[in-house]
């Protein structure tokens, strides 16, 4: 009695771990693709009203910046799309306009977003520009950025003060990347 009890115990127990096994599929890792997100910020660059009164009609702001995000072949061949976004506020009293060049490794334009800001008060401007995907701008414009040019000009006189404390003009500005690492 004890010999057959034994027997239909280990039997239970090797039919309960038999049972609770699937076949294993390590074919799996051949399809897997990773698709990372990646948030950077870009530029932030900011220039007091004091400063926009000494340039009237002319760039208070001419800058030009590497970006070398792209330059590394591997990253650029796996840049699946991406957006920028930018946030202009303007607390001075000045009309101003801005514009970011996007830049390739001879200074070639690529693409460029400009930015028509009225004198305070005014909301926060906030734009969003997508790359590659679909109704994107070209992929290939971030691919092969390798400079960033930044001016800004006073469109307004060079004597009239803000009201407001400290007044300013910010430019804000941040990407969000997707790439496919296999």
């Amino acid at each position: 009695m004890k010999t057959t009890l034994r027997f239909l115990s280990g039997l239970l127990c090797l039919q309960t771990a038999l049972s609770c096994v699937d076949s294993q599929n390590f074919e799996q890792l051949d399809n897997l693709s990773v698709t990372p997100d990646m948030e950077a910020s870009l530029l932030y660059v900011e220039a007091t009203e004091a400063m926009i009164n000494q340039s009237a009609g002319a760039d208070f702001i001419q800058e030009t910046f590497a970006f070398e995000a792209f330059s590394e072949q591997y990253v650029a061949d796996h840049l699946l799309d991406g957006v920028m976004v930018y946030e202009v506020e303007n607390t001075t009293s000045k009309p101003l306009q801005i514009v970011l060049e996007f830049l390739d490794a001879s200074g070639a334009v690529l693409d460029s977003e400009s930015f028509r800001i009225t004198a305070a008060p005014t909301a926060v401007l906030r734009r969003e520009i997508p790359y590659g995907g679909l109704g994107g701008r070209s992929i290939d414009i971030l691919r092969n950025t390798a400079q960033l040019r930044l001016s800004a000009t006073n469109l307004g006189d060079s004597t009239s003060v803000s009201t407001l404390p400290e007044p300013k003009i910010m430019l804000r500005s941040s990407a969000q990347f997707r790439f496919e690492l296999t």
